[in-house]
């Protein structure tokens, strides 16, 4: 945003890479995109500090060189997130968290009190609107309805706001590959989607994860133009444990993203 208000902007990363809990391949893609819109990318600051020079501000990135720093007028620093549970009273109630805070919960979202039930991101199990508003649902399933939902029924989704935005469900390939299982994988470029040429927006690509024997679709990182929408299909077939033919024998309306999805799943490889 700040980029293309006009200002100049260096992003700068303690880690060999960008998001490092996606694939190598969408941190790279992410990359790309970034430096694309001439935003400079500042990896492995093993040794980040902070100064001031005049008015602006000074972020040294190797403590071996004094000469790796990066200089601007303001800096936004993201570290992380600690919940906001120090001033509720727990340990007068007997409510476990543990070290870094977290209410301790069960599968249901009880804490080790009776009647007291931890929802959001005080609980840990996300830290989305998403992943909260589906907590509130697994509560009032128990306690109204008698629906035994769970947390470990919900599958990890979520998207990354950038122009344009990834969209992520389930696994990535290198939790498929430490798992053991034998997978297969498809990967298209945008380039290949019409609907992206015709709207000038080919960057990204999309890649698919499936279970070799079951068929189910294990994990989808979509990577372009609409892909936080595209990635819904996925999730919906991944939710109702379909195998992945149900998408690939589907008939998707052109010209979309999304009819790209039964074309890229009718030429899946081996992950190796």
């Amino acid at each position: 945003m700040y980029r293309r208000f006009g200002s100049k902007v260096t992003i700068v990363e303690m880690g060999e890479r960008l998001i490092p809990r996606e694939d190598p391949d969408v941190s790279d893609a992410v990359r790309q995109i970034l430096e694309g819109e001439g935003i400079e990318v500042r990896l492995n600051a093993k040794c980040i500090s902070v100064s001031k020079k005049g008015n602006h501000v000074v972020v040294g990135l190797d403590c071996s060189d004094d000469n790796r720093q990066a200089e601007g007028s303001h800096i936004l620093l993201a570290v992380g997130r600690v919940p906001n549970t120090d001033d509720l009273g727990l340990d007068k109630a007997g409510v476990g968290i543990d070290k870094a805070g977290y209410i301790k919960v069960d599968d249901q979202l009880r804490t080790n009190v009776p009647g007291i039930w931890a929802l959001g991101d005080c609980n840990g199990k996300g830290a989305f609107t998403h992943t909260a508003y589906n907590d509130f649902e697994i509560v009032a399933a128990n306690l109204l309805d008698n629906d035994p939902r769970k947390v470990s029924d919900r599958i990890m989704t979520y998207a990354l706001f950038i122009d344009p935005p990834l969209g992520r469900a389930g696994m990535t390939a290198a939790q498929v590959k430490a798992s053991g299982r034998k997978a297969l994988i498809g990967i298209r470029p945008m380039a290949r989607v019409s609907r992206a040429v015709e709207k000038g927006e080919t960057q990204g690509f999309m890649k698919v994860i499936v279970d070799a024997e079951s068929k189910e679709v294990l994990g989808a990182a979509i990577l372009g133009v609409t892909g936080d929408e595209v990635i819904h299909s996925l999730l919906d077939v991944m939710y109702a444990r379909a195998p992945y033919t149900t998408i690939s024998r589907a008939m998707h309306i052109h010209p979309t993203v999304s009819e790209l999805l039964p074309t890229l799943l009718q030429d899946l490889q081996p992950l190796e």
